[in-house]
C-alpha cells in the first residue's frame, strides 16, 4: 500500500483497487426540511449562523436551499454566476510531451469524456459559490479486471456534512474536513474511503469553508427583502382598490343597512350588488401616499443590487444605465475575472480528486498528472496578432517558423507537401513597390558599409539600410550645386540693387534675368539623374525576380 495525502492534507492509505462497497448517502427523508426560512427574524438567523459556526451546517444548507427557490432575482444572479463557467469548453493536456505522459492524457481524456455524469458534476461543484463548500461521491468500477474506472458521480448534499462531533463538549476540537451522515453513521458522520469524496471549496476569502459562500452575504438582504415584500403586499391589499363609502337615509332600518354594508362588501369581489333607491355608494380614490417614491419599491431594489455585487461582483449587467457603455465595458471585465477565479478552482478540483485516482490506480502514484483547463479566455484576435508579427519582422526582428507555427495553430509543412509562397505585388502606374533586393555596399572613404536598398514609396529604409534613392538624391544635389550657385548670386544681386522701387519691379526684373541664364546645364543633370535611379530599380528587380 502507498502512503499518501488526500485534499484535505491527512495521510491516507491506499490500496491496489479503489473501495467500491456502496455507501448510502442519499435517503428519502433527506428530501424532508425544516423550512428555516418560514418566520424568519434577525435573531433567527443569527442563530441559524451561530449553529454553522460550531460546525452543524444542516440548518444553513436548507436555509440557503430555500432562498434558491424564493428569491427570483438571487436564483437569476446565481444562475448567471454558475453557467458562466459550466457553459465552458474543456480540454485535458499531457503533463510533458513524452509518449507516456500523452497515453495518460489518452486514457483520462476518454474516462471523463465517457462519463454522462461529468457534466452534472461540475454544476453541482459550482454550488459552492453559495454555500462555501460541495460535497460530490465518485462510484468505483473494477469489473473490467484491469482498469479502474469511474462509474458515477454522485451530488451529497450540503446538510449532509458536519463538521464538529456530536454529543461531544463545548472543548472538542472541531473538524477542519467534513465527516458525511450516511446510513450507518447518521449522528457523527464517517469519513469516507480515499478518493471517494470529493469537495470543493469556493475560497473567496479566508476563513472556514461554511463561512464562505456568498449566499451568507446575501442572507441579510434576503430577510430584508421578505419584510420590505410582506409590507408591499399588505399595503397594496389596504390601498390598492379605492375606499367604497355607503351612506344611508337618518330613517333606515337595520336590515337597510345590512344590506348596504353586504352590498359594498361584495362590490369589492363581485363588481356587482343592488341596494336600496334611498341609499347610496360613493367611490373614494385610495390614498396616493407611496407617488414616485414607493419606500417598499426602493429596499427592495437596493437589496437586490446588493446581491448582485455580492455574486456578480458589479451591477451592471443587471441594471445597466443606457449611455454608459464605458462602464459597462469596465464592469464586464470584473465580471470575467470572477470566471477566471471559478474556472481555475475547479480545474484544480477536478485534477487532483477525479484526475488523480484514475491515474495512480491505473498508471502509478508517481505518474504525473494531466492538466485540466476550462477554456475561459475570450478568442484571440489573430488578425492584429498577425500585424504585431509582421511589424516585427519589418523592423528586423528575428522570428523563428516553428514559433510562428505554434502560436497560430498552423503545422509546418511535412516532407513531400507543397509550401505556400508570397506573391510578389504588382506597382501599378505612378505605385511604388515594396522592398525587392538589397545590396551590401561596401566601406568607402567616410561611408560606413551599409546595405542599399530600395524601398516603396510610401515607406522608409530600416535602421542601418540607406535608401537608394537618398544616395541619388545626394549625388544630384552636390553635382547641381555650382549651376544652382550662379542663378542664386544673380538673383542676390537683383535684390541688393537699391534701383529696385518695389516687390512688383523686382518680379518684372526676375522674369527678365531668365533669358540670360542657360537651364541646359542642370536639365543635363536631372536626366542623368533619373537615368541612375531607373536602372537601379531594374537591378533590383532582376536581383530579385531573376527576370
Amino acid at each position: 500500500m502507498a502512503t499518501l495525502y488526500d485534499q484535505f492534507g491527512r495521510e491516507i492509505q491506499v490500496g491496489r483497487q479503489p473501495e467500491t462497497r456502496e455507501i448510502a448517502v442519499a435517503a428519502i427523508r433527506d428530501r424532508w426540511s425544516n423550512y428555516p426560512s418560514g418566520g424568519l427574524t434577525p435573531q433567527r438567523l443569527a442563530v441559524i449562523f451561530k449553529e454553522a459556526d460550531a460546525g452543524d451546517v444542516s440548518r444553513q444548507a436548507e436555509l440557503f436551499e430555500e432562498m434558491e427557490e424564493k428569491d427570483t432575482h438571487l436564483f437569476s444572479e446565481l444562475q448567471t454566476r454558475k453557467n458562466a463557467v459550466h457553459g465552458l469548453d474543456y480540454e485535458i493536456t499531457p503533463y510533458s510531451e513524452s509518449a507516456e505522459d500523452k497515453k495518460i492524457r489518452d486514457f483520462v481524456a476518454d474516462c471523463i469524456f465517457n462519463l454522462e455524469s461529468f457534466d452534472d458534476a461540475l454544476l453541482d461543484m459550482l454550488d459552492a459559490i453559495g454555500k462555501g463548500y460541495s460535497c460530490l461521491k465518485n462510484s468505483w468500477d473494477t469489473s473490467g479486471g484491469k482498469a479502474a474506472l469511474i462509474s458515477r458521480i454522485e451530488w451529497i448534499h450540503a446538510k449532509k456534512a458536519i463538521f464538529y462531533e456530536r454529543g461531544a463538549n463545548m472543548w472538542a476540537k472541531s473538524y477542519e474536513y467534513p465527516r458525511i451522515l450516511t446510513e450507518a453513521e447518521p449522528i457523527n458522520g464517517e469519513m469516507l474511503p480515499p478518493f471517494t469524496l470529493v469537495y470543493h471549496r469556493y475560497k473567496a476569502r479566508s476563513g472556514y469553508d461554511t463561512r464562505a459562500g456568498v449566499l451568507r452575504v446575501c442572507a441579510w438582504m434576503f430577510l430584508f427583502k421578505n419584510y420590505a415584500f410582506k409590507d408591499w403586499v399588505a399595503f397594496a391589499e389596504t390601498f390598492g382598490m379605492p375606499l367604497r363609502l355607503g351612506k344611508y337615509s337618518p330613517g333606515a332600518t337595520k336590515e337597510d343597512k345590512d344590506a348596504l354594508y353586504a352590498a359594498i362588501r361584495s362590490l369589492g369581489v363581485d363588481a356587482a350588488g343592488i341596494i336600496s333607491q334611498n341609499t347610496e355608494i360613493e367611490f373614494v380614490e385610495a390614498v396616493k401616499n407611496a407617488g414616485s417614491n414607493n419606500i417598499y419599491e426602493s429596499l427592495v431594489n437596493i437589496c437586490d443590487k446588493q446581491v448582485s455585487k455580492a455574486i456578480l461582483g458589479q451591477t451592471a449587467t443587471t441594471e445597466g444605465t443606457p449611455g454608459k457603455l464605458g462602464n459597462e465595458d469596465a464592469q464586464d471585465r470584473v465580471r470575467h475575472d470572477l470566471i477566471k477565479a471559478d474556472s481555475e478552482s475547479v480545474g484544480k478540483t477536478i485534477r487532483h480528486q477525479i484526475i488523480r485516482p484514475l491515474v495512480g490506480w491505473n498508471f502509478g502514484w508517481d505518474k504525473p498528472l494531466p492538466w485540466f483547463n476550462l477554456l475561459y479566455e475570450k478568442p484571440e484576435d489573430l488578425e492584429s496578432l498577425m500585424k504585431v508579427y509582421k511589424g516585427a519582422s519589418d523592423i528586423g526582428q528575428p522570428i523563428s517558423q516553428e514559433h510562428v507555427s505554434a502560436r497560430f495553430k498552423i503545422p509546418l509543412p511535412q516532407k513531400g507537401e507543397t509550401a505556400l509562397k508570397p506573391s510578389a505585388p504588382a506597382a501599378g502606374p505612378g505605385e511604388g513597390s515594396d522592398v525587392l533586393a538589397a545590396k551590401t555596399r561596401p566601406g568607402r572613404g567616410d561611408l560606413p558599409e551599409a546595405r542599399v536598398v530600395v524601398a516603396r514609396a510610401d515607406q522608409i529604409a530600416s535602421g542601418g539600410d540607406i535608401d537608394a534613392a537618398d544616395l541619388i538624391s545626394d549625388r544630384l544635389s552636390a553635382e547641381a550645386q555650382e549651376t544652382t550657385d550662379k542663378f542664386i548670386a544673380a538673383i542676390r544681386i537683383l535684390v541688393e540693387d537699391p534701383g529696385v522701387g518695389d516687390l512688383a519691379d523686382l518680379r518684372d526684373r526676375i522674369i527678365g534675368l531668365w533669358g540670360d541664364l542657360s537651364p541646359a546645364d542642370l536639365g543635363a543633370l536631372i536626366a542623368r539623374a533619373t537615368a541612375v535611379a531607373e536602372m537601379a530599380g531594374i537591378s533590383d528587380i532582376h536581383d530579385e525576380t531573376g527576370v
